[in-house]
């Protein structure tokens, strides 16, 4: 189990890293000066929320579960792969929120534009580190 929560705090690292390299590349590479269609700003906007509401129900359903079981019982091979699958798709989801600020940024979006994408990717990717399951106390 150790062993796993130390190899997702390093894929959540180095995605935190990457976030801040989009940020770096989004705003060195000078995207063209044309002006971002806001249809496609909406887009981006209505996707993002997509994307967070689908990374609550993949917590949900892979990281909260596993948890349970692996509580009890943390040496679960089955439990194990599907918590990592959890954590690695929750991670997934959090870079793409980030890439999208990109992708705004190489369509023609400004910074403050792409800026809360990467803020929100990065945060949220921050928020959901790997921890280890406790058994909860029954009162």
């Amino acid at each position: 189990m150790a062993r796993a929560i130390s190899s997702l705090r390093l894929v959540q690292w180095a995605m935190l890293g990457s976030i801040v390299l989009y940020g770096l590349v989004g705003q060195l590479a000078r995207p063209s000066n044309r002006m971002l269609d806001p249809s496609v700003a909406y887009l981006f906007a209505t996707l993002s929320v997509a994307v967070i509401g689908i990374i609550f129900v993949v917590r949900r359903t892979l990281v909260f579960r596993a948890s349970t079981t692996l509580a009890t019982q943390p040496d679960d091979p089955l439990s194990l792969g599907v918590w990592r699958t959890g954590y690695i798709v929750t991670y997934a989801l959090c870079e793409a929120l980030a890439l999208f600020g990109l992708l705004l940024r190489f369509l023609g979006g400004n910074l403050q534009q792409a800026m809360p994408y990467y803020i929100g990717g990065f945060i949220l990717l921050f928020f959901f580190r790997p921890q280890q399951p406790e058994a909860e106390a029954t009162t």
